[in-house]
């Protein structure tokens, strides 16, 4: 993990460099305290994605638990008859 205080962001080529450098965030500090994080636009991608995932994966487990579930066989039917040509 990369912590740097605020300061560094005046050199803006090390930063870029130092984020396409890693596979992850850089955090920025100022007086001492967390104050930003910078990224390299694939880390940004792939948290993003990730937190997509996770969000469709506690919705999916929601609809478990409230017994919205469908019958998988049935389901696959209706959409190759829907889709097919």
């Amino acid at each position: 993990m990369q912590i740097r205080p605020i300061k560094d962001l005046r050199n803006t080529t090390e930063i870029s460099e130092l984020c396409n450098g890693q596979d992850e965030p850089i955090f920025i500090t100022k007086n001492g305290y967390g104050d930003l994080v910078v990224m390299s636009m694939p880390v940004y991608n792939r948290i993003t994605v990730m937190a997509e995932l996770y969000q469709k994966i506690a919705q999916a487990e929601q609809e478990i638990q409230e017994g919205k579930l469908l019958d998988g066989p049935s389901t696959l039917a209706a959409l190759r008859e829907k889709y097919a040509n």
